[in-house]
């Protein structure tokens, strides 16, 4: 989706996936729903040139393979994709929406491998449910269904002696809200003042902090190979800034090693060992169940959280995951790898259409005459 001035988020994620594909011998183009000519079926598209260094416009056809970056911030861009998803229902999506983050804590719930790491959760309904959650859970927090990125998230803690609660969080724009008491019939009031009326879910306060009060917890992205198999590609710690209830990179937070982070915590090298073990199987596990419930996709990002006894906690999953996060430690080589594999998916979703009695309907969705020749196999 076009930013405002016509920028796209993440250029800079695009050229680098350009430049992969290129060293594969997968042409990639860049569009948006707004760059598309529906009267004749074809995109007016962005396509890097490595050896000038530069982006140039280019009209193609409908490639055989779509991987969807798009993020909606906001309803018009909500409409706009939905539109074009039904209108192009025959395109083959790399990636896919999944649900909210209620629908995704039930089906995930269904799970007997999964469902000891998933946090207590509701669907919020009323001030006297939040208050019974409440007693139960010294802390809890807030999240819009259909949030990303830390917008909208509330921390709601519990005061001594019944004395109300400590509220805090961040507004829509991801600002951080300052602390603030409250009593539990003032806490509708001030979600409403700082526009935060989105429908929420209420789940059970996992221990985020460190010693110096700041909030953390982990980011690990999951994705297909070049085979079409689940790996975790790498996993890596957030912390929050000051005075913040999330650790999203978007929202100010910093990244350090999942080694390093675990260490400072746990000492020994074999709990870190032992807690990063039970961290994969639960991310493969994740992405497994996912995928039986909705269909192939290429990645996921999934957010762990770690209590002080070493048990591995699910918080979120998103389909559309960054990978800065191993950039911004220094593990190049998992930045690259996270680059490259829904380069490689592509290219084996595609080897699998052109080899005998396997699935030939991949290139078959696009009518011949929107492919050139030099496209007809291997764009995305």
């Amino acid at each position: 989706m076009y930013m405002p001035g016509r920028k796209l988020e993440e250029l800079s994620f695009y050229r680098k996936l350009s430049i992969y594909g290129q060293k594969l011998g997968v042409d990639v183009f860049i569009f948006t729903p707004d760059d598309v000519d529906d009267n004749r079926s074809r995109i007016y598209a962005l396509s890097y040139n490595q050896a000038k260094r530069s982006w140039t416009r280019k009209w193609v056809g409908f490639p055989p393979i779509v991987y969807d970056r798009c993020r909606y911030h906001g309803a018009d861009n909500f409409r706009k994709i939905t539109r074009f998803r039904q209108k192009y229902t025959k395109l083959r999506y790399l990636s896919r929406p999944l649900a909210n983050k209620w629908t995704i804590h039930r089906l995930l719930s269904e799970n007997e491998s999964i469902a000891p790491h998933l946090p207590s959760t509701v669907h919020y309904r009323n001030r006297k449910q939040l208050e019974q959650f409440l007693k139960k859970h010294p802390i809890v927090y807030m999240k819009p269904k259909s949030g990303t990125g830390g917008r909208g998230i509330v921390r709601l803690q519990r005061l001594r002696g019944g004395r109300g609660y400590l509220m805090q969080g961040r507004d829509a724009e991801r600002r951080i809200l300052p602390a603030v008491k409250v009593t539990a019939a003032h806490i509708p009031v001030r979600l409403a003042g700082w526009g935060l009326q989105s429908k929420y879910i209420v789940q059970q306060g996992i221990p985020l902090e460190l010693k110096d009060g700041r909030v953390h917890d982990f980011r690990m992205l999951v994705q297909k190979d070049g085979q079409g198999k689940w790996q975790v590609t790498g996993c890596a710690g957030r912390i929050g800034p000051p005075f913040s209830v999330t650790s999203n990179l978007h929202g100010g937070g910093t990244a350090i090693s999942m080694e390093t982070l675990l260490k400072n915590r746990f000492g020994t090298e074999e709990k870190v060992t032992s807690i990063k073990e039970a961290a994969y199987t639960l991310g493969l596990h994740v992405a497994q169940h996912l995928e039986a419930k909705f269909g192939t996709f290429c990645e996921a990002g999934i957010d762990l959280a770690v209590d002080p006894s070493g048990h591995v906690w699910l918080l979120e999953v998103n389909p559309k995951p960054s990978r800065d996060v191993f950039r911004l430690t220094g593990d190049l080589q998992t930045y690259r790898n996270a680059i490259r594999r829904p380069i490689e998916f592509a290219l084996h979703l595609l080897q699998k259409k052109a080899a005998p009695n396997t699935d030939t309907h991949l290139l078959d969705r696009v009518p011949p005459s929107q492919q050139s020749e030099s496209h007809r196999d291997r764009s995305v």
